[in-house]
């Protein structure tokens, strides 16, 4: 009788399970840390603006925040810091006038909720052409001349 030896006939099989599981998490990897550019999605055409002021500047409403958040509406305070209290001061002084622009002047150390309330309060009354001033940097300046 011949006894044959089954090991040598066994044929080496690849399992591919795992190197597909490997695959498979790089790939996921891959796709979730990758940085999508989302600039490209966004189109902007920016303003632009002259050196020289406009005359309608010169007649503008003035809104003044200083550092601690109150308001000055031209020379006048405002006496709360709610917006209802700010639209209503807003409104005693510019009168019925919504064409009129607004200068919006806000000190650096401003807390950026005071400058929101600010133009919440123009926008529900109305206004249109706000702008906001700012200063040149002194870097900028001193450079110029």
């Amino acid at each position: 009788m011949r006894i044959r030896d089954r090991r040598a006939s066994d044929e080496p099989e690849l399992n591919l399970v795992p190197l597909i599981d490997v695959i498979l998490v790089l790939i996921i990897f891959f796709v979730i840390t990758t940085t999508f550019d989302a600039r490209s999605v966004m189109q902007l055409e920016l303003p632009q603006a002259s050196a020289a002021p406009s005359e309608s500047q010169t007649h503008a409403l003035s809104v003044l925040v200083n550092a601690d958040g109150r308001y000055f509406i031209d020379d006048r305070e405002a006496l709360r810091t709610d917006v209802e209290s700010l639209k209503r001061t807003i409104h005693e002084v510019a009168g019925d006038d919504r064409a009129r622009p607004v200068l919006l002047r806000a000190d650096a150390r401003t807390p950026h909720q005071a400058v929101v309330t600010a133009m919440d309060a123009l926008g529900q009354l109305g206004f249109r052409q706000i702008s906001v001033a700012t200063a040149p940097d002194a870097g900028t300046v001193a450079a110029a001349r």
